[in-house]
């Protein structure tokens, strides 16, 4: 009978146990939205961010962002194996064709693409004039003690070194901002490489490719000598030095949130929000700046991820702002966040 008894308690116990722990998982984990998305690593230190505190505050949407580059991130929009993309190349005419639903670009945050390099003697921020820079990606000037590299650099003391080029590996928005600058400030880029995610580069053993911003940062920081582009945020968080560029203006210009917002203050934001920037004016203008974009479907089969969508974007567009220029991001101008709201509608 004792051992009845203490059977019978046992069960009790545990039926309790298991009792309290389902009364500790969230009402009832079918409830929950899951949005997936994939794209651009160029704001993924920012979205990563925005995600993770967005879903604090909103326990009931989980949002999943893979950084595998703005060509990959589109490929699976248009495959439809994620929710929204992101990309810093918006998306062509010809592949938002080959999406029946329809697709709502929505410019979410800005960046700068900077150039980054490894002289640990070097103490000064390097000046790159805007005709130097293009050679040094066309694999013109080799050396960092080149005499047009030393003429803008008077008082610093340049190694008898090699450069090494490091670009990127994957299909990249980050790319296709860069080479689009190039294309506007150098006929010898435009009439060779030219523009795009992808670019034949210069063949030679002093450019090595590596994956994604974060790869091209790591890449740098272990290579003496090198030096690469990508989006600031990237930069500042690891401490890279990155050059003063020459602008329009004919000024070198050192990557700030100031001289980005002066080269964003001379963009018009059209209907169909792809806004370009390869060249800015203004003389405070740092000149290789963009927006990034998330890319949406106009419709979905499920409201409730509608719902969530857009309760997402209010999120980004308020508190996520806030939280940009910390990061090393352009926070978006007032009249570009109304503009985003008002095109967020066509997300039905």
């Amino acid at each position: 009978m004792k051992k009845v008894k203490k059977f019978l308690l046992l069960t009790a116990a545990a039926a309790l146990a298991a009792a309290m722990t389902l009364a500790d998982v969230p009402a009832a984990d079918a409830e929950q939205i899951r949005l997936t998305g994939s794209g651009a690593s160029f704001p993924f230190p920012l979205y990563s961010t925005w995600f993770k505190t967005f879903g604090r505050e909103n326990k009931e949407i989980i949002i999943n962002y893979q950084a595998k580059g703005s060509g990959a991130g589109i490929k699976d929009f248009i495959n439809h194996t994620v929710d929204f993309a992101a990309s810093d190349a918006a998306m062509k005419d010809e592949e938002m064709a080959q999406v029946k639903e329809g697709v709502q670009l929505l410019p979410m945050t800005a960046g700068k693409v900077v150039l980054a390099y490894n002289l640990p003697k070097v103490k000064k921020t390097l000046n790159l004039p805007r005709e130097v820079y293009p050679a040094i990606f066309l694999g013109k000037i080799t050396k960092w003690n080149d005499p047009a590299i030393a003429e803008a650099n008077p008082g610093v003391t340049l190694p008898d070194m090699d450069i090494t080029v490091v670009r990127r590996s994957d299909s990249s928005g980050t790319t296709f901002v860069f080479t689009k600058h190039l294309s506007a400030v150098s006929e010898e880029w435009k009439n060779g490489p030219g523009t795009g995610k992808t670019v034949n580069w210069p063949d030679s053993d002093k450019f090595i490719a590596a994956p994604k911003n974060d790869g091209i940062a790591a890449t740098i920081k272990q290579t003496p000598g090198a030096i690469g582009y990508m989006e600031y945020g990237y930069g500042k968080l690891t401490k890279i030095p990155m050059a003063a560029l020459g602008n329009k203006a004919g000024k070198l210009v050192a990557p700030t949130l100031e001289s980005g917002q002066a080269a964003l203050a001379q963009a018009k934001m059209p209907a169909d929000m792809r806004v370009w920037l390869p060249d800015p004016d203004g003389n405070d203008a740092y000149p290789i700046v963009t927006y990034t974009w998330m890319i949406f479907y106009k419709k979905y089969d499920d409201p409730k991820k509608v719902e969530s969508i857009k309760k997402m974007l209010e999120y980004c567009l308020t508190k996520g702002q806030q939280m940009s220029e910390k990061l090393g991001y352009i926070p978006l101008p007032e009249n570009v966040v109304e503009a985003v709201r008002k095109a967020s509608v066509n997300i039905q």
